[in-house]
């Protein structure tokens, strides 16, 4: 693969998107993180428009112009990146229907190498029209094989910390559909590689896969409903690494320890295949 073309990269500029969503909104994007499939929790609140209320997760898919690594200017051979890290602060919470605008920009690039990976992070802001504050939101890519262009080894920062040793305080499992990646790209990640069998061959998978966000979404309730009575409102922030793909159709336990100080640690994974999907997870709840 060829080495990332920094200067091209840097020079890329994501525009700001401004998204009217409504009700219907709401409810599918609610459908594409698996809402309503488990008999064990109630999730009609988030799938029916009398009292609906927004997962807060749902903050990941508003105010973007979806996956802008397609984007031939930005000069990234996009079937090559994978989704390495995820941060979500939330300032107010989700309506389940209004008008919001996004920032994006590129905040920080490492260079792990020749022939190694490029990580990338980006940082998205979610604001109001009057320019009130709603969600702030960071994000890893790891380019494989683009590295050597000579920039800083490591990305600044704090690494994620390990989940404790010790047993998790509790544990859910929340299944996902067979379709559930086809429903999620509707809410606007149309990556290709959740939805073309092919294309997901031939950068390495059995077939597709489904998307990272998704994932993020399906563990976000599974908080709620462990860590704040179904209550969308109280969760307040939430920071994981990606380990492994989730297959469309696999059931996702969630480990969850308590911290005892309006937080949480968490860890998921899929016991069918033995692979633990998003690791070093820690969540915070409050009340706004």
């Amino acid at each position: 693969m060829a080495v990332l073309d920094i200067d091209r990269l840097r020079a890329y500029q994501l525009p700001e998107y401004r998204e009217s969503y409504d009700r219907r909104s709401t409810i599918l994007y609610a459908l594409g993180v698996g809402a309503g499939l488990s008999e064990d929790v109630d999730e009609l609140d988030f799938l029916y428009e009398r009292d609906l209320k927004a997962l807060p997760t749902m903050a990941l898919v508003l105010g973007t112009p979806g996956f802008w690594a397609m984007d031939p200017k930005a000069g990234l051979d996009w079937p090559k990146i994978l989704h390495g890290e995820e941060t979500l602060a939330l300032h107010r919470p989700i309506e389940p229907e209004g008008e919001l605008v996004g920032n994006s920009w590129i905040e920080d690039i490492a260079d792990k190498g020749p022939g190694k990976p490029v990580m990338i992070r980006s940082r998205r802001t979610l604001s109001t029209l009057s320019g009130l504050l709603v969600a702030e939101m960071t994000e890893l890519w790891v380019l494989r094989g683009a590295g050597g262009f000579g920039g800083p080894r490591d990305l600044p920062g704090d690494p994620l910390p390990t989940v404790p040793d010790r047993p998790a305080d509790c544990l859910i499992e929340l299944p996902t559909a067979r379709n559930q990646a086809l429903l999620y790209r509707l809410s606007g990640d149309r990556n290709p590689l959740h939805a073309d069998p092919e294309l997901a061959k031939s950068v390495g998978f059995d077939g597709p896969i489904l998307h990272g966000l998704s994932t993020m979404g399906v563990i976000g309730r599974a908080l709620t409903h462990k860590c704040a009575d179904g209550d969308p409102h109280q969760l307040r922030s939430m920071r994981q690494r990606f380990t492994a793909p989730v297959v469309p159709g696999d059931v996702i336990a969630t480990e969850i320890w308590d911290e005892g100080d309006g937080s949480a640690r968490f860890r998921a994974s899929v016991p069918a295949r033995g692979v633990v999907v998003a690791d070093s997870g820690v969540a915070t709840f409050a009340s706004y």
